[in-house]
C-alpha cells in the first residue's frame, strides 16, 4: 500500500517488470490471459514464471468471459484473484458460475459499461470487488483512455461495502487528478506505465508512485471504502 492507496500493475509479461513493480510497492501483479490482448501470456508462460515471481505479492488472472474450464485452469495455476471482463448484457448465469468457481471474495468483476449504464445491482452479491475501466466499443480494456471518474465516485459512495478499483488510462500525469475526482483508494495501471504493450517503463512506475504520495500528502482522493479485496 502506498500512502493508503492500493496499487495493481497489470499487463506484466516479464520477471524483470514483475520484480520492479514489487519493489516499487505494487500490492497486486496482473497477468492477462486473453489471447487478443497485446499483453497476452499463456497459462504455460505464467507457470514457467510463477516460482520466480516476488513472494507475497498477490497475482491476478485477467480474463474475458472465460469458460468454466478456463477459469478452473487459472485457479489450479495458483492465481490469488480473478479479474473477469464481460459485456454488460452477458448472461447472469455465467457470472454466477464464475462466482461459484472461485468465490465472491476472489472474483473481481470488470463489466464493460457503455456511457449512461451503471453496474447491475444483481451482480453485487456475486463479487466483493468491482473494477471500472474505460469503455471501448471494440475491445475489453487496454484502450489507454481515462474512465468516467464521476461515475466511479457515485458507485463507490452508494456501495461502500464493496471494493472499487479505478482503471483506464492512468499514468503519472493524471493520477492525482483521478484520485481527487474519483475518491479511489485502489488503482490499476497498465498502458500508462509502459514503453510498449507488455513492457513496463520503470521510470514511469516510479513517477506514478510519487504522484500517489504527493496526491495523498495534499489531501487528494480518499473516500473511505474497504480498499482491500478478499
Amino acid at each position: 500500500m502506498i500512502a493508503g492507496i492500493r496499487l495493481k500493475i497489470c499487463g506484466l509479461t516479464t520477471l524483470v517488470d514483475a520484480g520492479f513493480a514489487d519493489r516499487a510497492g505494487a500490492d497486486y501483479l496482473g497477468f492477462i490471459l486473453y489471447p487478443k490482448s497485446p499483453r497476452y501470456i499463456s497459462l504455460a508462460q505464467f507457470l514457467a514464471m510463477k516460482d520466480r515471481l516476488p513472494a507475497g505479492r498477490r497475482k491476478v488472472a485477467v480474463m474475458v468471459e472465460p469458460t468454466d474450464e478456463q477459469l478452473t485452469a487459472a485457479k489450479a495455476a495458483g492465481f490469488d484473484y480473478f479479474q473477469v471482463h464481460f459485456r454488460h448484457d452477458h448472461p447472469i448465469s455465467r457470472i454466477e458460475s464464475w462466482s461459484r468457481e472461485v468465490g465472491p471474495e476472489r472474483l473481481w468483476l470488470a463489466p464493460k459499461l457503455p456511457t449512461g449504464r451503471d453496474v447491475n445491482e444483481a451482480w453485487l452479491p456475486l463479487a466483493e470487488t468491482i473494477l471500472f475501466d474505460a469503455f471501448d466499443e471494440h475491445r475489453f480494456g487496454g484502450s489507454g483512455r481515462a474512465g468516467d471518474w464521476e461515475k466511479f465516485r457515485r458507485h463507490l459512495t452508494k456501495h461502500g461495502d464493496k471494493t472499487w478499483i479505478l482503471a483506464g488510462g492512468l499514468g503519472p500525469e493524471n493520477l492525482g487528478e483521478a484520485l481527487t475526482a474519483s475518491g479511489a483508494r485502489f488503482v490499476d495501471m497498465n498502458s500508462g506505465v509502459e514503453v510498449s504493450p507488455g513492457i513496463k517503463d520503470h521510470a514511469r512506475i516510479e513517477k506514478a508512485v510519487s504522484a500517489i504520495r504527493h496526491a495523498r500528502a495534499s489531501g487528494s482522493g480518499g473516500i473511505d471504502n474497504r480498499g482491500t479485496p478478499g
